[in-house]
């Protein structure tokens, strides 16, 4: 495990995979480094890339008043990504660029110890909860691992995409503050 600036320096300077070379930014996370809920997406997009930041576009808009709801915002949880830099034209991370940004995020929970992590979309829940995660079957489910509650809920840009989803998103936020509640976990 490295210390922040240390790992934030080998991130932003990586390249262990194609990624960095249509990088504009690498996108290493935001948020208070203590936090005890953390959120995980996939990956940066447009914006994200072109300012360094996660979830900036109209999916961060999402995500903030998603949080809003829950009595989170950007100065109370670390958001970050499986990968760092952005796939081109949004696609989905491949799994060598998840297996070459996976160590980073690893290092990321390390130091944060978050309480709670959230995935958010089907690619966070399969490489952090489970490979064979079904994000419509199991959105909104809790599962513990080594002290730490994890569930994921669909990403932002899925319900930009199909607002059929944002009650069901509605209900994993309800299920995420009860569980911040639950196990007193700071806000």
């Amino acid at each position: 495990m490295r210390n922040w600036s240390d790992l934030e320096h080998i991130c932003i300077n990586c390249s262990k995979c194609g990624l960095c070379q249509t990088r504009h930014n690498v996108v290493f996370g935001v948020g208070p480094k203590d936090a005890d809920v953390m959120f995980i997406g996939e990956g940066p997009g447009e914006q994200e890339d072109l300012q360094g930041i996660p979830f900036v576009g109209p999916a961060g808009k999402l995500l903030d008043d998603m949080l809003s709801i829950v009595d989170l915002s950007r100065e109370n949880c670390y958001i970050a990504n499986i990968v760092k830099c952005r796939p081109p034209k949004n696609r989905d991370p491949l799994e060598t660029e998840q297996d070459a940004c996976i160590g980073y995020l690893r290092n990321q929970v390390a130091l944060i110890q978050p309480k709670i992590i959230v995935c958010l979309g089907r690619i966070a829940a399969q490489r952090v909860i489970d490979p064979e995660f079904r994000i419509t079957r199991q959105h909104g489910s809790w599962v513990e691992r080594n002290g730490v509650w994890m569930s994921a809920t669909f990403h932002p840009s899925a319900l930009l995409r199909d607002v059929s989803k944002r009650p069901e998103a509605f209900s994993d936020l309800l299920s995420i503050r009860e569980k911040i509640r639950e196990i007193g976990a700071r806000i």
